[in-house]
């Protein structure tokens, strides 16, 4: 073991109120809010917090000194780095994948030169899309399948292929926003658009 690196355990929750997989891994100082589900083959990383309701599918890694807000979904296969910084309600589809370092080279350690990238409340993205580090992924915005993300996103928007491009907006429900007369709306707010800024009103 390297020295001064955390023991890796198989720790067992000390209260019934998560629950942590067998096969799963669980470092030292770690925080696992109320009632958050962690399934099989995860290795969750020293001084990484993890908030309430939230859920890890299978073969995930998180951390270290990652921060995640409550009510998270995290699909199979997915690897939230060190710089990552994830806000409540956000969803991260099936294999999706995060970068820390813009020049990566096998020889040269590059931990000092980490970019931050921060997932805004409630947006999602797509099975398979790639979140390049250093970006803002803005609130309820939702990144397609397949997606390469290499600039920051506004809230809201709608963003497709590689590069990204804007092609929309969707509401708070996630739905594509069909706009008559510079409005538009859905259960959860209505949506004025103008001069391509959106501006949200919720109900």
């Amino acid at each position: 073991m390297i020295k001064n690196q955390p023991e890796t355990k198989n720790q067992k929750p000390k209260t019934k109120n998560y629950f942590i997989h067998e096969s799963s891994y669980i470092d030292n100082n770690v925080v696992i809010g109320k009632n958050t589900k962690i399934w099989h083959f995860s290795h969750i990383l020293s001084n990484t917090t993890i908030g309430k309701s939230c859920s890890f599918g299978q073969n995930c890694v998180v951390g270290p000194n990652v921060k995640v807000g409550n009510g998270v979904k995290v699909q199979n296969n997915i690897s939230i780095y060190e710089g990552v910084e994830i806000e409540d309600d956000v969803f991260l589809g099936p294999s999706m994948v995060f970068t820390n370092i813009i020049n990566p080279r096998a020889f040269i350690v590059r931990r000092d030169e980490f970019k931050k990238t921060l997932l805004k409340k409630g947006c999602s993205i797509g099975a398979n899309a790639t979140i390049v580090c250093g970006v803002t992924i803005g609130e309820y915005a939702l990144i397609g399948s397949g997606a390469v993300v290499n600039k920051d996103v506004p809230a809201y928007a709608l963003m497709v292929g590689v590069p990204a491009r804007q092609i929309g907006w969707v509401g708070i429900s996630g739905n594509t926003l069909e706009f008559k007369d510079g409005m538009a709306e859905d259960e959860f707010a209505t949506y004025i658009l103008k001069n391509d800024k959106l501006e949200v009103l919720r109900k």
